[in-house]
């Protein structure tokens, strides 16, 4: 009689389920060659699979049998998303589950070296999101650029920043274009962490996104899931609306525009570099130009064919995340462990998985490591080596 895996956590089979983008039950089963309602089982905890049913998985999912066996980083904070929907589901999920594997790969790393501190001042001072308003929100962002000694111009890379303030920052493709970002609270480390999308990305857009994750940061970290859920629109608007305080302040961005036209923004765009759609639906915000003429401006940019791409979107290069890359190269240079140890004691997931989540080259886990080579110094008899430190003159004797 074969008996189950001690240990084995059902839920972490419909993590990688998630993380592979394997829809439903089925699909695995036929992969596996085992019934539907066996894998049902193993998800609901019903039963474990078997060592060899575990090994089945292991191979099939591209993951350690250790995998199934850790536990899961869970937190009772919701993770941000931009959208919710039934047809986003399976996207949601695999969002869901990359964050949850980089804030594993950020908890194993930081048993070895030391990450910035987490540098997020209590804007809200006690009070509720649900308490905040538009001018509250202008404030806050002129509060967050004071404390981080930004000044009131352009804000630079926003990786940069987010890395420098003690946010972990990584890079996934989503496979959608609906899917831009994503915020979540690691409970263990009390760190928010954030993931970028890399699909047709430009730097102003990157901006923006990594703005708005960062407003959730600042105003939502005490949001719970049912509020998330329930408030979706407002909380949103909430952090798209700092985001565009935070990129463009209202105390030296609108006074730079002479004339509200494309040509005006697009000049903008090269000092800013925030996006033409984000400018207009900056100054609608501000009411500084009509509704009116805002849907004017809407329907040129669109008619441009801007929708897609906007002029200079490929004049800068995308920034990527450096922390957790460094660490890593910090960990193996160093000596502490070998990619191989890493592997295979530490993380539980693929090295592609890693690579991707980190911002390693491909192939980095691959790449044969250098060797320390300890040099040797020419030996000579001693006699010589006593000359050579030249000769000494005694100092004659004070009378």
């Amino acid at each position: 009689m074969r008996v189950g895996t001690p240990g084995f956590v059902p839920a972490r089979l419909s993590e990688v389920r998630a993380a592979r983008r394997i829809k439903t039950q089925k699909q695995l089963a036929e992969a596996l060659g085992v019934v539907s309602s066996t894998v049902s089982r193993w998800e609901k905890g019903e039963i474990a699979p078997d060592a060899e049913a575990l090994s089945a998985l292991s191979g099939s999912l591209g993951v350690r049998r250790e995998f199934f066996l850790r536990p899961l980083f869970e937190s009772a904070r919701p993770m941000f998303h931009r959208q919710l929907s039934n047809t986003l589901a399976g996207d949601i999920r695999y969002q869901h589950s990359q964050m949850k594997w980089l804030q594993e790969v950020s908890s194993i790393l930081q048993h070895y070296v030391d990450f910035p501190p987490v540098d997020i001042p209590d804007v809200l001072k006690g009070a509720s999101w649900k308490q905040l308003r538009e001018d509250d929100i202008e404030r806050i962002a002129l509060e967050l650029r004071h404390h981080w000694n930004m000044g009131e111009g352009p804000c630079g890379d926003i990786v940069g920043l987010l890395e420098r303030i003690g946010i972990i920052v990584g890079t996934i493709e989503m496979g959608t274009s609906r899917l831009d970002g994503l915020c979540g609270w690691s409970v263990e480390e009390e760190r928010p962490h954030i993931l970028l999308a890399t699909d047709k990305m430009s730097f102003p857009r990157r901006q923006m996104d990594g703005a708005h994750e960062l407003a959730h940061a600042v105003l939502h970290k005490n949001v719970t899931p049912e509020e998330f859920e329930t408030n979706i629109k407002e909380i949103e608007a909430q952090a798209f609306r700092l985001a565009s305080a935070f990129l463009m302040p209202s105390t030296t961005y609108p006074h730079e525009v002479a004339r509200p036209s494309l040509s005006s923004f697009l000049s903008l765009k090269e000092r800013w570099r925030v996006s033409i759609k984000a400018q207009i639906h900056r100054l609608a915000d501000l009411e500084i130009i009509p509704a009116g003429y805002v849907t004017d401006l809407y329907k040129l940019h669109s008619a441009k064919g801007w929708t897609k791409e906007e002029p200079l979107d490929r004049q800068w290069p995308l920034s990527e995340p450096r922390v957790l890359r460094e660490a890593l190269n910090l960990v193996v240079t160093s000596g502490i462990r070998t990619k191989r140890d890493l592997l295979a004691v530490e993380f539980t997931m693929s090295p592609k998985d890693i690579e991707r989540l980190v911002s390693l080259p491909e192939g980095w886990f691959l790449e044969k490591e250098g060797e320390l080579v300890q040099l040797k110094t020419r030996e000579t008899s001693h006699s010589k080596r006593v000359e050579s430190l030249g000769t000494v003159v005694p100092f004659r004797r004070q009378k």
